[in-house]
């Protein structure tokens, strides 16, 4: 099991594991800094909890609206404004344009 911190290699990138609560228990986003194989930009697999404009549901079991707004604004908002943002659905974003333009944060 993955755990907050925790670091994953895949291929040429190290992930950093950030807990996530409030879509649901045990939610995750992987955070690489700039790298040659991120094509030097920071990215965030932010999964389901953060998208272009929007966020993850927290009505599934064990999910929390209040949870899941402050995760992103406490553990996600103080990644690099142009962290760039792949979510689990959706077109990419970045956090700088999500932190001015998201309504639900």
């Amino acid at each position: 099991l993955l755990r907050d911190g925790d670091t994953l290699e895949l291929g040429p990138i190290t992930f950093t594991v950030i807990h996530l609560p409030g879509h649901t228990p045990g939610g995750m986003a992987l955070y690489a800094a700039a790298c040659e194989a991120t094509d030097n930009q920071n990215l965030l697999l932010a999964g389901d909890a953060l998208f272009a404009g929007s966020i993850g549901r927290s009505d599934f079991p064990g999910g929390s609206h209040e949870q899941l707004v402050n995760a992103i604004r406490t553990r996600l908002l103080t990644l690099p404004p142009d962290t760039r943002v792949c979510p689990g659905h959706g077109p990419e974003t970045t956090i700088g344009r999500e932190a001015k333009t998201n309504p639900f944060l």
